[in-house]
């Protein structure tokens, strides 16, 4: 169901492999980055490709005017006692940026989690530095559980701690 912004509809649906040209222009940027995502800076475009499409269970791109401006995954964090668990990635192209993309992403995610039954959600290594995310996971009502201390290595900044953050479902 598309959501309305400011002045722009996000749309969200299913990715295709044929996507992963779009999203691969975001991904490399933020990848290359390296603020936010503990991937290889260095990351090529097939292992990218994988990470991001093959090995979820499913992955998803939000569209403003027919554009691809960003994508999640979801997963299961954990077999077997974990499984009811899941994990999920979320990119924003930098031109849509504070356009309500993440947060709509994040909550078409919590409602598909709930329809593929996991009973809460989880991220594991969230950067301290990224204060956007850190903030619209809190407002969305995910809980800090856990700290990382120094555990993700920031260009710029240097050491900073990581984050596991959880959100119930049910």
């Amino acid at each position: 169901m598309p959501t309305e912004t400011s002045n722009s509809i996000i749309s969200i649906r299913k990715a295709t492999s044929h996507d992963f040209e779009s999203i691969w222009l975001f991904f490399e940027a933020i990848a290359r980055a390296g603020e936010t995502y503990a991937y290889a800076r260095d990351i090529n475009k097939e292992s990218a490709f994988s990470l991001w499409l093959e090995q979820p269970r499913t992955t998803f791109v939000a569209e403003i005017e027919g554009r691809i401006v960003g994508s999640y995954y979801i997963k299961t964090n954990n077999s077997g006692p974990g499984s009811h668990v899941c994990n999920c990635g979320y990119m924003v192209a930098d031109e849509a940026r504070g356009r309500g993309v993440a947060r709509e992403m994040c909550l078409h995610s919590q409602t598909l989690a709930k329809r593929l039954g996991y009973r809460a959600m989880q991220f594991n290594f969230v950067a301290s530095s990224n204060v956007a995310a850190v903030a619209l996971w809190s407002k969305l009502g995910f809980a800090t559980v856990g700290v990382l201390p120094l555990a993700f290595e920031h260009p710029v900044l240097g050491f900073v701690d990581a984050f596991v953050m959880h959100k119930p479902l049910v």
